[in-house]
């Protein structure tokens, strides 16, 4: 079997996002790969360890899109087990939004040959749109099985459970097929060091939009479907009302609250 992991290089969520100030993209000078993306690399691993394995031929392809600094989210997943690894990499690519980035790896996934299925997390922790799985399997030509809280696969058929807020159903597909995970379908692994050492010797494969027959106005900031127009700092908190309490602090509070309208 055949797996792609998407992976992704985001800031990491415990600074404060910020943005350049010129271009308005995200500043990713402190990122990790995605936690979303850790359940999406953890639920390709069991699947092929149980079924042998890198060593009965299985592959966990972890695929990723971004600037140098990217191929750590790549590195990451090659620690946690993935067989080998693949940087989309190219200036032209700055910018892209969910449309360019799901042009770019659709045909970096088709260049990889034949997949039997695409894992991805259920969004990014940076952009959170949730619409490049979707946009991907169309451009793959690939049944869609989105926010899987569970995941099967047998005699060629993809078994996902969806949960609702008051229900849960079952979708199945054929393979090759396309399938998002949420943070509900495992418990991601912790990378050891056998792992760290072994992911050393591991291959990562560099793409160029050149290799993939692609052009620089299709995707980045020209071939984006949207824009960012401007953007600001979020306005400092402002000090709030201290109560003193001199004997009438429940009534001063119960008239601040009645002030608004809360009670």
């Amino acid at each position: 079997m055949n797996i792609v992991v998407l992976v992704k290089y985001v800031p990491d969520t415990q600074f404060d996002r910020q943005l350049d100030s010129g271009t308005y993209t995200t500043d990713r000078s402190e990122s990790i790969l995605s936690e979303l993306d850790e359940y999406a690399v953890e639920a390709a691993l069991q699947l092929i360890e149980a079924r042998g394995g890198a060593k009965a031929g299985n592959k966990v392809i972890a695929l990723t899109m971004g600037p140098a600094p990217a191929v750590n989210a790549v590195k990451k997943a090659l620690q946690l087990g993935a067989t080998e690894g693949v940087h989309l990499v190219d200036d032209a690519l700055a910018g892209s939004d969910a449309a360019g980035t799901s042009l770019a790896l659709a045909a970096a996934i088709r260049r990889l040959g034949p997949v039997d299925l695409v894992i991805a997390g259920m969004s990014s922790t940076d952009g959170e749109t949730s619409l490049v799985p979707a946009q991907l399997a169309e451009r793959l030509g690939l049944p869609q099985v989105t926010f899987a809280a569970s995941l099967q696969v047998e005699d060629s058929t993809v078994t996902a459970r969806r949960d609702g807020e008051r229900q849960a159903e079952t979708v199945q597909a054929q393979l090759p097929a396309l399938v998002s995970v949420t943070d509900q379908i495992n418990e991601p692994r912790y990378p050891n060091f056998k792992g760290i050492i072994a992911a050393k010797k591991k291959k990562i494969t560099e793409l160029a939009l050149a290799d993939l027959g692609l052009e620089p106005a299709q995707v980045g900031a020209a071939g984006a479907w949207t824009a960012v127009l401007s953007a600001e700092p979020r306005p400092a908190r402002s000090q709030g009302i201290i109560i003193t309490d001199e004997g009438d602090a429940g009534i001063k509070l119960v008239d601040f609250l009645a002030s608004r309208k809360l009670l």
